[in-house]
């Protein structure tokens, strides 16, 4: 599990370096408000395909990773996931006009009616990726994440360099789509036409508290943006508040890379009858979940350095904005390690009735604050229910197994952390070079820190080490698997 997650983590964290280049060159080319065009359209098309992924995901990898033929699910899976592609996309472009309208930025319909054609090649390449997930074959879906952030950069800076802009942009998440899709076929070929004996009811009927708990996520992940904008923000505005958020990721990648692995693992351990065994998983789970927090730590004390570095001078105020971001970017990571360990331990419902609330809160607190504090309002009330969440779904676990997030961790990575922040904002980073510098020794620091106040033990080292091995050993190439 360690394994596919250091893999797919390392394949995740590729949108930091080509998202950054890519956001730094879309930001100065643009301009702000341009800019915030482009994020309003991305973030449009991105939650639903994240909507449409999400109603399958935790259910698929479970039933994947319990099933002894995982193509009659991989089957039924891909073609609800077509199906529901074209279907979103069709309804994406026939709205365009009246999100444009709603935004006040005519614009902005032109961009997502071109944008939705990405909805059916992303969804199909999702569809692949959770089958990989649920049959453990960690390595392969994080290939495919991996071609697809590269891809993506190399074709928007040279459809930028031949002027086509904000489309230039599009059409290059439209190719990368295509290339993530096109690697994933190399490894699982599941069937889109032949007669599966796996009826989708039975997605819906068992999977339907895990689709309700990630549709919930999903109305809650850029609710911020959206109200932000509805409610007057400026087109810059927006554009200041999508740097933050952009910048945010690493803790959601980390959530995004863990999680599905995990949930896999647990259900296949339980499916053993091995409960210990999935306890100790689970609390090993948690207390690495806290391990972001200094890093967090760091970004919210260079907040003022990175935005700087990475968008320009232009973009300051996006800079308060990531302090506040990051820190509930962390709740949520660990929120969705606690909701893993309830789906595999049968919770699911407990878990769905702990995702409910959060986007009806966040939307209240949206609405008093937001006319009021403008930007920073809304990434308070988005840190503040991030929190919340996070601490309840920890205290469900505590009730469903007696585990914890041990305290000692807890203790090292906050003690870890006020030191990283102490560092990155008190030491002064004179020019590029140098930031980069202060940026690397710190974030070096952090795990030394760790390992100087006893968090890991001789055993992990030796794991660490073991997965250093694997990752740096070629893997073996394997032919594609036919239905």
């Amino acid at each position: 599990m360690l394994d596919g997650t250091a893999r797919t983590f390392l394949a995740e964290m590729l949108i930091i370096p080509t998202g950054i280049l890519g956001a730094a060159f879309l930001a100065r080319y643009l301009s702000p408000a341009g800019y915030g065009l482009f994020i309003l359209a991305a973030t449009s098309i991105a939650w639903v395909e994240a909507t449409i992924g999400s109603i399958f995901s935790r259910a698929v990898v479970k039933f994947v990773s319990e099933a002894k033929d995982w193509r009659p699910v991989g089957a039924t899976l891909l073609r609800l996931h077509l199906a529901a592609g074209i279907g979103a996309a069709v309804l994406v472009w026939l709205c365009a006009a009246i999100v444009g309208d709603a935004f006040k930025e005519p614009a902005l319909s032109g961009y997502l009616k071109l944008f939705a054609l990405d909805i059916p090649l992303f969804t199909l390449t999702q569809a692949h990726r959770y089958i990989l997930v649920g049959l453990g074959r960690f390595r392969q879906q994080a290939l495919s994440s991996a071609l697809r952030w590269t891809s993506r950069l190399l074709l928007i800076l040279l459809f930028l360099q031949l002027g086509l802009s904000i489309t230039g942009a599009i059409l290059a998440s439209l190719a990368s789509s295509l290339v993530a899709f096109c690697a994933s076929r190399l490894y699982i070929r599941p069937s889109l036409f032949r007669r599966s004996t796996f009826p989708a009811h039975v997605l819906w009927a068992d999977g339907m508290p895990l689709s309700l708990l990630a549709l919930s996520m999903r109305f809650f992940d850029r609710l911020d943006l959206f109200m932000l904008k509805a409610l007057g923000a400026t087109a810059a505005e927006a554009g200041f508040y999508g740097a933050a958020l952009n910048l945010a990721l690493m803790p959601g990648l980390f959530a995004l890379s863990f999680s599905p692995l995990l949930l896999s693992t647990l259900a296949r351990v339980l499916r053993e009858g091995d409960e210990a065994l999935a306890r100790t998983i689970s609390r090993d789970a948690l207390r690495v979940a806290l391990w972001p927090i200094p890093f967090a730590c760091l970004t919210a004390g260079a907040s003022e350095d990175i935005v700087r570095a990475i968008y320009g001078e232009q973009f300051k105020p996006a800079a308060p904005l990531l302090a506040l971001l990051i820190v509930g970017a962390v709740a949520l990571a660990i929120y969705s390690v606690g909701t893993a360990i309830l789906i595999a331990a049968g919770r699911q419902r407990v878990a769905l009735l702990l995702s409910i609330p959060l986007p009806l809160v966040a939307a209240l607190g949206h609405l008093w604050l937001i006319p009021r504090w403008g930007a920073p309002g809304a990434a308070m009330v988005t840190t503040i229910v991030s929190g919340l969440g996070a601490g309840l779904t920890v205290y469900a676990v505590f009730r469903c197994w007696r585990i914890l997030p041990p305290l000692a961790t807890l203790a090292r990575a906050v003690l870890t952390g006020a030191l990283a922040f102490t560092l990155s904002a008190m030491w002064p980073a004179m020019g590029p070079l140098f930031f980069s510098l202060k940026l690397m020794m710190i974030a070096l620091l952090i795990p030394l820190a760790l390992f100087f106040l006893n968090e890991f033990h001789a055993g992990e080292i030796a794991l660490a080490r073991s997965l250093m091995r694997l990752l740096l050993r070629p893997t073996a190439r394997q032919a594609p698997r036919e239905v």
